[in-house]
């Protein structure tokens, strides 16, 4: 009888036990799993710190349940759908949260292989796929912005943009408004396209500013990651003023760059991690976010910016934002 109860009592515990491992593994079932793609590498990127950041303050507020993983992908971007990829065939996370205007035409054709992913993409656009919910900032506006003050601060009339590839982003909308801006501060300007050809080579970055500096061009914008580093090197050795995208760029080169035009992309990464875990995701939908909504905003309280730019410019400055933000004043 004792043989027995012992034997009862072993068979309890283990039953237990399972029911136990079961629960342990139906918990972790449940969890809430999200990826953040970073197409690059986190530390010198204000862009994808923004994107981590924001991912994470979102998770920390709203859900104990939730792991969040991240994956820098470096700047090769002929690896990114080899990782995103592998990403898929994990077949573990609930959304892949990443920013970069290429990735819409990377991901296509991924969904074709794992068709029940899905992507939250930031700085991109993509219509009409129930996989992908995307949101764009206004680079109408923030290129316009960034090219009026340039044309207004040039003194040549000369102006560059060296970015970092060719992408339909930049080809439609960043360089084509980018000189629409400078053209209506300044009808006679003119706007030199430089390619570098990756977004980390910053001796070539420098090479390039080097050489339109040579031509007479005097303010450059430099789309191009890691190489823009080289670009402001040389607009200091060269005394070329910068205009700055997507971040506060002025501490980079106090009295060279004269703005900085930025989106909150740390704002945008928390709300659709949070629209995501509150089961509000507007799957298959694009929206486009700018100054009147307060995701894209041009810095005029930089100490930086005061000192460099004269206060004639800077009210001609304030008042364009001013006329966006209030609707007199839209950029088409």
């Amino acid at each position: 009888m004792k043989k027995l109860i012992l034997l009862v009592a072993a068979l309890s515990v283990f039953v237990l036990s399972l029911g136990l491992i079961s629960c342990s593994k139906k918990a972790e079932s449940n969890k809430t799993s999200i990826a953040v793609f970073v197409p690059g590498i986190v530390d010198g990127s204000p862009v994808y710190a923004m994107l981590v950041k924001g991912v994470k303050a979102a998770v920390e507020e709203n859900s104990s349940s939730t792991d969040v993983f991240i994956m820098e992908a470096g700047t090769t971007q002929s690896e990114w759908p080899g990782k995103i990829t592998a990403l898929c065939a994990e077949n573990k996370y609930d959304v892949i949260i990443s920013s970069n205007p290429s990735l819409p035409d990377i991901v296509q054709p991924i969904l074709q292989q794992f068709p029940n992913q899905k992507f939250i993409l930031l700085d991109a656009t993509k219509e009409g796929d129930n996989n992908i919910h995307t949101v764009c900032y206004n680079q109408y506006e923030q290129s316009y912005i960034t090219g009026y003050i340039g044309g207004l601060m040039s003194k040549s009339h000369k102006m560059a943009l060296i970015a970092a590839q060719e992408y339909p982003v930049m080809n439609n909308i960043i360089l084509p408004y980018f000189e629409k801006g400078a053209k209506a501060a300044e009808s006679s300007t003119t706007v030199d396209f430089r390619i570098i050809g990756n977004w980390y080579d910053a001796t070539k970055g420098a090479e390039i500013a080097d050489a339109v500096s040579k031509t007479g061009v005097d303010v450059i914008l430099p789309i191009c990651g890691g190489a823009s580093q080289g670009v402001i090197t040389s607009a200091v050795n060269n005394g070329v003023y910068i205009t700055w995208f997507d971040d506060n760029g002025f501490s980079k080169a106090p009295g060279t760059i004269i703005s900085s035009s930025v989106m909150e992309q740390e704002k945008m990464a928390k709300m659709v991690t949070q629209e995501f875990l509150n089961g509000k995701t507007p799957w298959g939908t694009a929206k486009m976010v700018g100054i009147k909504e307060g995701f894209v905003d041009f810095v005029q309280d930089d100490p930086n910016y005061i000192s460099t730019v004269p206060e004639e410019i800077r009210n001609e400055m304030k008042s364009i934002i001013d006329n966006i933000k209030n609707g007199s004043l839209v950029i088409e």
